[in-house]
């Protein structure tokens, strides 16, 4: 068992060199081909392995997605640094909304160069970009066990690098117009406790207790949101945090008998989430211009872990593709390592779920078509307002 274990983390190293980015995000032509007219401009991605596209293939981290079997289920059948079988939430919610698959920031920066200028070179930008990078959190140091990756604040640095490359090509009026009308996706948090306060990296836990840990992310997110707000960004979907102490990883590390998720871990969670949705209903108190909509990411994922025959899934627990008790031992770095039909698992590696989950995931937050999960209105009502 050492040896295999020492043979797949070599085969992981190895995939994790940056010279070794070529399983990049699709292009954009990977969209469904019959594209309806947009119903907002642009799809702009603030996040973390729940939202990213290919980011982490142009970075030297652990934290990658860009070899089989990631993306076997995919509209191109191959990977693309998604952390999943097939597609992501924004996936979904880009084509509800009528707009092409939003590419990586790195990807398009890579490409035309940063302060680059003109109309051709904000092509790949112009209607979204994704700034989510895996392993990334609302705080710095969060997820650096994996190597590098792209923090909130250097992503809100970002999106303000584009605002600017936009301004000097299009006008600071249109911008302004663009960012207002346009949905700006925000899924970070999970790795601020995965990878940094439930190790205790630093003895965090010896200065904050749980909520305290909790009101210093909520703060963090208000200032982020507040800096989306200063550059004219109205229409934010803020995701809630899934529920972590399901994972198999967790399942596993904690000894879980019979898959009972980990209660800890969970309240600590639900904790954070009754934060972020106080936060954003006090945010649009402040800035009645405004408007968040808090989507409950760990009502919508109970739902389907408590319904499972009624979706289809036949397992809650193992994951699709890993080692160990419930998958959740070594992370999935090869094929032979997945089940043949991720779709009747809700887990697809040890942290995050399958296609099939977030299709459903990304439906509720359209619409709520499956089980309420965003307040006060759902994307498909958010887009319909007027700025």
């Amino acid at each position: 068992m050492a040896t295999l274990l020492a043979l797949l983390m070599c085969l992981l190293l190895f995939s994790a060199l940056p010279c070794c980015a070529a399983a990049a995000s699709p292009s954009r032509s990977s969209a469904p081909s019959a594209a309806p007219t947009p119903l907002v401009p642009a799809l702009f991605v603030v996040g973390d392995s729940t939202a990213d596209v290919g980011t982490n293939n142009y970075l030297g981290t652990l934290a990658r997605a860009d070899r089989e079997p990631y993306g076997r289920d995919f509209d191109t059948h191959r990977p693309t640094g998604r952390f999943s079988n097939g597609r992501i939430p924004v996936d979904y919610l880009a084509e509800k909304l009528g707009l092409p698959f939003v590419p990586p920031y790195l990807e398009q920066s890579m490409r035309t160069g940063v302060s680059s200028v003109g109309l051709g070179n904000i092509d790949g930008m112009i209607q979204g970009v994704n700034y989510a990078s895996a392993a990334g959190g609302i705080l710095s140091s969060s997820g650096s066990d994996l190597g590098m990756h792209v923090s909130l604040t250097q992503q809100m640095q970002q999106v303000e690098d584009t605002y600017e490359q936009l301004a000097l090509a299009l006008g600071e009026a249109a911008t302004t117009d663009l960012f207002k009308r346009s949905v700006f996706f925000v899924s970070i948090g999970s790795n601020d406790f995965i990878h940094y306060y439930l190790r205790n990296v630093s003895g965090v836990q010896m200065h904050y207790l749980p909520w305290e840990f909790n009101q210093l992310l909520v703060n963090e997110m208000r200032q982020a949101i507040k800096n989306l707000y200063n550059i004219n960004v109205r229409k934010v979907v803020l995701m809630g945090l899934p529920p972590v102490g399901c994972a198999p990883h967790f399942l596993s590390d904690y000894g879980s008998q019979n898959g009972e998720c980990i209660d800890y871990i969970n309240n600590v969670v639900i904790e954070f989430n009754y934060g972020l949705r106080y936060m954003s209903s006090e945010f649009i108190r402040q800035y009645p211009d405004s408007m968040i909509s808090y989507c409950d990411t760990f009502e919508g994922s109970v739902d389907i872990l408590e319904n499972r025959d009624r979706y289809g899934f036949v397992t809650i627990t193992d994951a699709c593709c890993g080692l160990g008790k419930y998958g959740g031992v070594f992370i999935c770095v090869l094929p032979q390592m997945a089940c043949s039909d991720a779709s009747s698992h809700v887990w697809w590696d040890e942290f995050h779920p399958t296609d099939a989950v977030n299709r459903i995931l990304a439906e509720n937050v359209w619409s709520g078509e499956h089980t309420k999960m965003c307040y006060p209105v759902d994307l498909q009502e958010m887009v319909k307002l007027k700025q």
